[in-house]
């Protein structure tokens, strides 16, 4: 970490330090008053900074994507209990890789078959590697049937594996109005999930779900563990389903008006700055604080070009902020966050950034 500096060169990212520790304080508060514990998705933000903010809010460990990911909130950011809530398919060298973790911290790794819970735990043979099941809940993406949680998870446990529990995912929870379904499906799936894991007289330590949209509705009689991502900057796409006030959102992507071409506001914040990422409720690529009607209408690799919704054209060479429909691949582009704390910016490294494995 550097001390303050001049702004850097635009884009880049920037996080308003007093708004990113009110996100991450009422997140802790939530499950704190819940009675779950939280364990915060850190491939939002990829910065060991931002992981040492959560878990001295009260974080009982963090959640992965990689192993890589792992590594580097191991030895950069101190902690002691990571979940990869991925349904891995080891290697030998990623195998060697866990047992390295295993031998410093708490360590756990999702699995959504017998056969991946064979295949990893003839590779962890002997390795205090934990394992969370994974159920589809809806989102049709990875995970067993609930009901077949059971099988999946007694075949880990005949391969060794230590059997820490089950997860989910409520990503269709991602669309407008669709929160509350997808926290009642995510209810429904853990209940089942609970009950086929008894079946086999298997009994989960955790019962695990939770994203940003849905995290106001989950089901806290259900789930012992909860792991947002998005709530610690906030996006556009939060912006737009309700999730977060604008005033709440703590990072933007700065930039300069670089044209009025077309009558339009042209910035230098392309899609190498801000992603490409744009779901299909989505109203552009991308919205401006300052100009609550604007949209960003045209994304190219180093243009962004805003309709301004009739609001007068900034002038050539001022700086505006762009809030990303995505902050998870925008974090992912940068090589640094710029905090600003009482009008000093600091730099933080995204350190995981790339770390895809």
């Amino acid at each position: 970490m550097s001390t303050g500096t001049p702004e850097p060169a635009t884009p880049y990212l920037r996080v308003d330090l007093a708004r990113l520790r009110a996100n991450i304080a009422a997140a802790a508060e939530l499950a704190s008053a819940s009675g779950v514990a939280l364990r915060p998705h850190a491939k939002t933000h990829k910065c060991p900074e931002v992981a040492r903010l959560q878990l001295a809010a009260g974080a009982v460990g963090l959640t992965v994507a990689t192993i890589g990911e792992a590594e580097v909130f191991v030895d950069e950011a101190g902690a002691d209990d990571v979940f990869v809530a991925y349904p891995l398919w080891l290697t030998p060298d990623s195998a060697a890789r866990l047992r390295d973790l295993a031998e410093q911290v708490d360590i756990a790794i999702g699995v959504d078959s017998a056969e991946a819970a064979r295949h990893n735990g003839s590779l962890l043979a002997g390795a205090a590697v934990s394992v969370l099941v994974e159920v589809d809940s809806g989102h049709h993406r990875s995970g067993t049937a609930p009901e077949a949680a059971g099988a999946v998870a007694a075949a880990a446990v005949e391969a060794g594996l230590a059997l820490r529990g089950v997860f989910t995912f409520p990503g269709h929870g991602y669309g407008p109005d669709a929160r509350a379904a997808a926290a009642a499906d995510e209810s429904r799936a853990l209940t089942a999930a609970v009950a086929s894991l008894r079946s086999v007289g298997l009994e989960p330590d955790v019962v695990s779900g939770g994203s940003t949209p849905t995290l106001a509705a989950s089901d806290t009689g259900v789930a012992t563990e909860l792991r947002p991502g998005v709530y610690v900057f906030g996006d556009a796409q939060q912006w737009e389903l309700g999730v977060l006030d604008p005033a709440d959102i703590a990072l933007v992507c700065r930039a300069t008006v670089v044209s009025h071409a077309g009558g339009r506001l042209v910035l230098d914040s392309g899609s190498k700055a801000l992603g490409a990422d744009r779901a299909p409720y989505a109203t552009g690529w991308g919205r401006l604080p300052a100009y609550p009607d604007a949209r960003v209408v045209q994304l190219s690799e180093h243009h962004a070009v805003v309709d301004l919704a009739g609001a007068p054209l900034p002038a050539l060479g001022s700086r505006v902020d762009v809030v990303p429909n995505h902050v998870c691949n925008t974090v992912n582009l940068a090589d640094a966050l710029w905090i600003e704390d009482d009008g000093a910016l600091v730099r933080w490294s995204v350190s995981a950034r790339g770390r895809n494995s």
